[in-house]
């Protein structure tokens, strides 16, 4: 067996036990739950582009908050959806997970000059956790 296809074959046992795990509702952190769009870019009767005006995202289990836009759901400093969770305010992690041995679990790429950066942490790509392979 080829390396590229093993590889596609454990892929399909991950996406296969993940869909086995019943999905918990999660109330929209964008909008509020209220499925319109929070600051009434396109109009005041605008559904929110996250939940698609559901007012809720179902996720697979184990969740946490988001820890780039601290469960807000909206990017740092601006008027976006977050980048790392897509505006859910929680993702989705694996089983074996550690804290994120560059950011310490903040999700933000920090530094003494900058320490409440905009940028979101290049090896845990915002989320705060890495798996315990990385």
């Amino acid at each position: 067996m080829t390396e590229a296809r093993r590889q596609k074959t454990v892929g399909q046992r991950k996406q296969t036990a993940r869909r086995t795990k019943p999905r918990v509702r999660v109330c929209c952190a964008f909008c509020h739950g209220k499925g319109r769009d929070p600051f009434d870019i396109m109009s005041p009767l605008a559904t929110c582009q996250v939940c698609g005006g559901m007012g809720w995202v179902a996720l697979h289990p184990p969740i946490v908050p988001c820890a780039f836009c601290r469960g807000t759901g909206i990017s740092p400093g601006l008027r976006m959806t977050c980048t790392t969770c897509g505006g859910v305010g929680m993702i989705e992690v694996p089983d074996n997970t550690l804290t994120c041995p560059c950011c310490g679990g903040t999700g933000r790429a920090s530094d003494s000059h900058w320490p409440d950066s905009p940028l979101s942490c290049s090896r845990c790509r915002g989320k705060g956790v890495v798996t315990a392979q990385e």
